[in-house]
């Protein structure tokens, strides 16, 4: 498929290399491009550029990415989403698939404070189908360090459970069959419509805390009965 993805960070990154390995048309979007200062040797620039040299994955800005993907990725951080889906373009954005991946953490002071973009009546993932009624949101892969999202053999038992939520089967299925076919996802619990993606999003309290705990990212979580 063509991808895609809104977001340049870490989980930006993760997510082109991965689909890129998998055979994807993989574009990764920056706000402006000279942004990315891609002629600079230092900081993220350092890194996004050697990124880039390695992957071959095209950088190119929100809106030409929303333009190319037949699917768009939310890579950005949950407090900021909606304003960078807005200079993505709605016409760009439209009816395709649109998956968020977003967490409504601040994590400014370096660990996890609070979830301030975030109510028990709302979520980054509501407010993203709210904004843009025609996309198809899916929300899912938030729940888990992204390294092994994109591959679920880094944890036992294939990953553990991964969650979807979303308003259209079609666009859910087309996810599921992606996380299992490429993130080598086994399991995938259906949370229902988009109002799932507030129980997903608030699960990111336990999940830093385990993390903090256990001092590793590497682990995913199971539903047995």
């Amino acid at each position: 498929m063509k991808i895609g993805i809104i977001g340049s960070g870490v989980v930006g990154q993760t997510l082109g290399a991965a689909l890129r390995d998998k055979g994807h048309d993989v574009v990764l979007g920056v706000r402006e491009v000279s942004e990315t200062e891609l002629d600079k040797p230092r900081s993220q620039a350092e890194t996004l550029r050697a990124w880039t040299a390695k992957t071959k994955v095209p950088v190119v800005t929100f809106a030409e990415a929303a333009r190319f993907g037949e699917v768009l990725f939310n890579a950005t951080g949950g407090g900021v989403c909606l304003q960078a889906l807005a200079i993505a373009g709605e016409a760009n954005i439209g009816t395709k698939i649109l998956v968020d991946v977003s967490n409504p953490g601040d994590f400014s002071t370096g660990v996890l404070t609070s979830l301030p973009h975030l109510t028990n009546t709302t979520s980054v993932g509501e407010e993203i189908q709210k904004a843009y009624p025609s996309a198809r949101v899916v929300k899912t892969l938030n729940c888990a360090y992204i390294g092994v999202g994109v591959d679920a053999s880094k944890v036992a038992e294939g990953g553990g459970d991964m969650f979807i939520a979303g308003n259209d089967p079609d666009a859910k299925t087309a996810i599921e069959t992606l996380l299992k076919r490429d993130f080598g996802w086994k399991t995938i619990v259906d949370l229902g419509d988009i109002v799932g993606a507030r129980a997903m999003e608030q699960f990111l309290i336990l999940w830093f805390r385990l993390y903090t705990l256990r001092g590793t990212p590497l682990f995913g979580v199971k539903i047995v009965t």
